[in-house]
């Protein structure tokens, strides 16, 4: 494996390797590497930089956005106390929506769960049975109930082909702007979970 590093307005890591085709990421450091074949050119690298510069572009500007808002926008972590709290209220709101949109889909479920957790809004077991993360109350309503859809919508398909997107759909039309919210803010919100 070589390394070699590439001028320009970026700077560019060039990873070679014995694998058959070139591809591109960007670190969470902004560091872009770019992974190519031992027999591909610098020309040809140099090209295929060229044509990924949009998206070089708009994703860097996006992720540094991103580590702009988290340095000026520190989380406070939630006491012990106040995920309980949570919990509570999640325990009190969300078997209601469960009940009103499984009615709705045309499924059943065995029991509803509320758990803590830094990586999941939700599941559903093969069995039936649903889990949520008691940190979705600190989402909008909405976000909230497209969850709730999302796992109870894994009732008639476990999984996440098209199918089971249209059924998403079906029930709630606006299904892809809520989970972009929940896309752009959860991690936010997941951050503040206690260590403990």
């Amino acid at each position: 494996m070589q390394k070699e590093k590439f001028g320009g307005s970026w700077d560019i890591r060039v990873i070679r390797s014995g694998r058959k085709t070139v591809s591109l990421q960007i670190d969470k450091d902004l560091q872009i590497t770019v992974r190519a074949p031992y027999r591909m050119s610098d020309a040809a690298i140099q090209k295929f930089i060229a044509e990924k510069s949009s998206w070089i572009e708009k994703h860097m500007r996006k992720m540094e956005e991103r580590q702009e808002a988290y340095q000026t926008e520190p989380e406070e972590l939630l006491t012990v106390e106040e995920l309980r709290e949570l919990a509570e209220e999640a325990a009190g709101y969300i078997p209601g929506r469960a009940a009103f949109y499984a009615t709705l889909i045309g499924v059943n479920y065995g029991r509803i769960t509320i758990r803590n957790q830094r990586t999941r809004w939700g599941s559903c077991s093969s069995k039936g049975n649903l889990n949520f993360n008691c940190l979705l109350m600190l989402t909008p309503p909405e976000v909230i109930d497209y969850v709730i859809v999302h796992e109870l919508c894994h009732r008639r398909e476990m999984n996440h082909s098209p199918l089971f997107w249209r059924e998403v759909e079906r029930v709630m039309p606006d299904y892809k702007s809520r989970r972009k919210w929940l896309k752009d803010n959860g991690e936010k919100i997941m951050r503040r979970m206690t260590a403990e």
